[in-house]
């Protein structure tokens, strides 16, 4: 079979497509014939190496396939597996899902909707775990609460926005010029084009920050927030050194103010992935996807997602 391996750190260039040893599902695994996989900012984090702690726990020598979400078919199943059958479309989380076969634990599954393509299912797991994670969990979002959501254009903040308007949420999103009226159509009661406005700066203050950027510093966020607010976030700059300096600001930021500053990784969960699939069932949540690639451009599309412009979610379909 065919898979996305890297085997040397670095830029996505070190990504290459090669034949590999077909895997076989282990207990409460099921081996998927995969449809489609999406890219997450982690797969090519890993990939650069950076920083060089990353090397000592995936070695000095990887050989890695990246990929966590994915869409496909069931072709079998391992010992203890009863939840599914060969036949029946899934998605999920997993590891190594670019490539045409993958093992998934079965806790890390669910049915794929009807009306849903593997594309549009492919894209939900990782980004819609954290949007939801993020949004219920962490900053206790309400009906009729006010909202913002900054980086709503991208693969987690698209689906932030349509997950707060789910909540009865009263949604802001920020994004740049070219995304506005995408943001407009997926639910944001109003959008702010940030080429043009500093959201920091205006008078308007919200209940729930949901930061998917990360630029802007801790304090100007707070300006905007009520004195109960909460600050969410949920990405950053593409250095991890950065992303940890500006969680560590918001962290102190918290011990003296009144508004809460919160950083905090997504868990795998089947019960979040089947709410998921009844928002997308009932028309309330619709994956947004910027761009479609196939298997054998899977460095192309690693190297798109890097840029951080993406419009929603980057898929690769593997050709069937």
């Amino acid at each position: 079979m065919k898979a996305a391996v890297y085997t040397r750190y670095g830029p996505p260039d070190v990504l290459q497509v090669t034949d590999v040893e077909k895997p076989v599902p282990k207990d409460g695994e099921v081996l998927i014939r995969v449809r489609a996989a999406s890219v997450n900012p982690l797969d090519w984090r890993l990939m650069s190496g950076r920083p060089f702690v990353v090397r000592i726990f995936f070695g000095l020598r990887p050989r890695v396939t990246p990929g966590r979400d994915v869409a496909g078919r069931v072709e079998a199943v391992g010992r203890n597996a009863t939840q599914f059958k060969p036949g029946d479309e899934v998605f999920g989380t997993c590891v190594g899902a670019i490539a045409e076969y993958v093992c998934a634990a079965e806790l890390g599954l669910v049915n794929k909707p009807a009306g849903v393509t593997f594309e549009q299912a492919a894209s939900v797991p990782v980004a819609a775990y954290t949007a939801l994670q993020g949004l219920r969990d962490k900053g206790r979002i309400q009906a009729g609460q006010r909202v913002l959501i900054n980086g709503a254009a991208g693969g987690v903040g698209m689906f932030a926005v349509q997950i707060a308007k789910s909540f009865g949420a009263d949604v802001t999103g920020v994004c740049s010029t070219r995304n506005v009226e995408m943001v407009r159509s997926i639910g944001a009661d109003r959008v702010i084009d940030y080429t043009r406005e500093d959201f920091t700066k205006n008078e308007q203050h919200y209940d729930l920050m949901f930061d998917c950027i990360g630029n802007h510093s801790p304090s100007a966020c707070r300006r905007v927030l009520n004195p109960n607010g909460i600050c969410v976030m949920a990405g950053g700059p593409k250095q991890l050194r950065s992303i940890l300096t500006h969680a560590l600001k918001a962290l102190v930021l918290s011990w003296f103010v009144s508004q809460k500053f919160v950083m905090f990784i997504a868990r795998r969960s089947q019960k979040d992935l089947t709410m998921m699939n009844g928002l997308m069932t009932a028309g309330k949540v619709t994956p947004v996807i910027d761009k479609c690639y196939r298997l054998s451009e899977a460095a192309e599309a690693l190297r798109h997602a890097e840029t951080g412009h993406a419009r929603g979610k980057v898929v690769i379909a593997v050709e069937t």
